[in-house]
């Protein structure tokens, strides 16, 4: 057998898409949970972790995007942080992560996080052999220690094709809105796949541990890989539905008679620029009517 028909051979069928509207009116439903699950997270003084780690467009990010979309920003906190200045250069590698971390009451999530070492820093010679030794000692039991002091970590790794990833890469290419997500860095996973590969491996081995295990979402449908994410971290965190009272809204007083509006021309506004939108619109709907008309 050749090596082609090997790979076809082993290659797992990718599941079909996700129906948009099972997948929309599920999510929503998820999100709802996600709001309670952050109500029980500020009531109880829990502290949550949250990694995100997978290759280059995996849909890591837009996970994320979908969990945090309604929770409080103030209590839940997206960390995705850059390149080590030289000052953090010189600190003990977990150190500017640990400054990161929930206090009580706060939800985390590591959009990428000290995984940086066991993967791109690895592959790409930004740390020595020494370094990458070390890291894959310490991080159990850096992981250990903050499970051991009540920091509940969960930890998703994102699995994507090449062939899958090679397609996103392209469509991030062709839209201007998201080609800001593509760096040199990032393009250098396509030649350098096997090598990413075989550091995701030896990072399980080592890293993959009972107090903090690693889970893989598979993520060739991205609104699948969402929907899996999201029922799986609530499914592991033991949160209960915290019931609080509705406010009240009050009657509005009636004018006293004491206030008056200054006159509008005294303010700066901003241009009323929707209203071309709402102009283009009739127009339009005139000209759609006349051609019929014509028509006839």
């Amino acid at each position: 057998m050749g090596k082609k028909d090997k790979a076809d051979k082993d290659k797992t069928p990718s599941p079909a898409k996700l129906n948009r509207q099972a997948y929309e009116k599920e999510l929503k439903r998820l999100q709802a949970e996600l709001v309670d699950l952050q109500q029980w997270v500020v009531e109880t003084g829990a502290r949550v972790v949250i990694i995100m780690e997978g290759r280059d467009a995996a849909g890591k990010g837009s996970a994320i995007k979908r969990i945090t979309q309604y929770l409080n920003p103030r209590s839940a906190r997206i960390e995705a942080l850059p390149a080590p200045n030289s000052r953090e250069q010189g600190q003990w590698y977990f150190q500017r992560y640990v400054e990161k971390l929930p206090t009580a009451g706060e939800i985390v999530i590591f959009d990428r996080s000290w995984y940086n070492r066991a993967g791109v820093e690895r592959v790409m010679g930004f740390c020595s052999s020494q370094e990458y030794r070390r890291f894959l000692h310490q991080a159990p039991i850096f992981e250990r220690m903050l499970v051991e002091d009540g920091i509940m970590i969960r930890k998703y790794w994102f699995s994507v094709s090449d062939e899958e990833q090679a397609a996103r890469f392209q469509s991030r290419l062709e839209d201007p809105l998201r080609r800001w997500k593509l760096s040199p860095m990032d393009l250098q996973s396509i030649t350098r796949w096997e090598e990413y590969s075989r550091a995701k491996d030896e990072m399980f081995i080592h890293t993959d541990i009972p107090s903090a295990p690693w889970f893989t979402v598979e993520s060739e449908d991205k609104k699948r890989s969402r929907i899996n994410v999201i029922a799986h971290l609530l499914s592991t965190i033991p949160y209960e539905k915290i019931e609080r009272p509705l406010p009240e809204i009050v009657d509005r007083p009636g004018p006293s008679g004491n206030y008056q509006r200054p006159p509008r021309d005294e303010f700066r506004y901003v241009p009323d620029v929707a209203a071309k939108l709402e102009r283009d619109r009739q127009e339009g709907k005139k000209k759609s009517k006349k051609s019929k008309k014509d028509k006839k």
